[in-house]
């Protein structure tokens, strides 16, 4: 971008402008660091739901399969049981996929590249300032 540097006339103006672009440099470097670590974070956990999810769904089969080859009795109700729990845990599962999912992943990894993005202007910002307070 094409800053409108002209009206900065005073070396003390542009160590103002520097010094509060290294402010929000600064900022902005260390939410990089965050979504960077948000992004790794969203990555291993989305992996690891969908395997236990897998498993879950798995066992979750099995169980019915069981079920409704068992007669009635104590054997059958301990089965059933064993599916409401896995229900419950394909359910926290699930929720649990949305909040750290692809989509999730895909969101984190579009607000690093804002990030990154910002950064750069500022690194841009801080290079039009350095070279007009030379002049000076």
């Amino acid at each position: 971008m094409a800053y409108s540097i002209s009206g900065i006339t005073q070396v003390a103006d542009c160590d103002v402008l520097l010094t509060s672009a290294g402010k929000e440099k600064a900022e902005l470097e260390f939410k990089k660091l965050s979504e960077e670590r948000m992004v790794t974070k969203y990555t291993t956990t989305s992996v690891e739901v969908d395997a236990i999810l897998q498993g879950v769904l798995v066992e979750l089969s099995a169980v019915n399969t069981i079920i409704d080859v068992l007669p009635e009795g104590p054997t059958k109700e301990e089965e059933i049981k064993k599916k409401v729990k896995l229900e419950y845990k394909k359910f926290l599962l699930e929720n649990r996929k949305e909040s750290y999912g692809a989509v999730a992943l895909l969101e984190k990894e579009l607000d690093l590249a804002r990030v990154e993005q910002q950064l750069e202007e500022v690194d841009s910002f801080i290079t039009v300032i350095t070279n007009h307070k030379a002049t000076l």
